[in-house]
């Protein structure tokens, strides 16, 4: 099903070896990464992307052997609380390990977030985090 564009989105990408994840852990774990931002950042669930980057096993190393870590990198607008971003990294480790079977030693996540004016989805600036109900509002104003 296809997204609606202009969501202020969070984006998270999944980067594993080649054959770590299975269709089914993809769309649990995608289930996963969802269902808990949406409820730490209070965002609705269609808000939320999350991709998927299958790397050849060749290509992914830990600690300069080949290896097989599950590595979550997500975005987030700036001005989200510290706490709950730190909450927010805790609960998909483990959401991560959980659905994958892959052992916490060996998921990672990182949350980067940087200032909402440094995004643009659907064509324009995503607005600050409480600034959302504006943004929609002057959206459907210049549709």
């Amino acid at each position: 099903m296809p997204s609606t564009p202009g969501r202020f989105m969070p984006l998270y990408t999944c980067t594993y070896a080649q054959g770590s994840l299975t269709p089914g852990v993809k769309d649990e774990l995608a289930a996963d990464i969802t269902g808990i931002h949406s409820d730490i950042n209070h965002v609705p669930p269609e808000y939320v992307n999350v991709v998927f980057a299958e790397m050849p096993p060749e290509n992914v190393y830990v600690g300069g052997r080949p290896g097989t870590p599950l590595l979550i990198t997500g975005w987030a607008r700036r001005g989200h609380p510290q706490d709950a971003t730190t909450r927010l990294a805790l609960a998909l480790a483990e959401a991560a390990s959980r659905a994958s079977g892959i052992p916490r030693e060996h998921v990672m996540v990182v949350i980067l977030d940087s200032p909402a004016r440094s995004a643009v989805e659907a064509g324009r600036v995503l607005p600050d985090p409480g600034h959302e109900a504006e943004w929609l509002t002057a959206g459907r104003a210049g549709a």
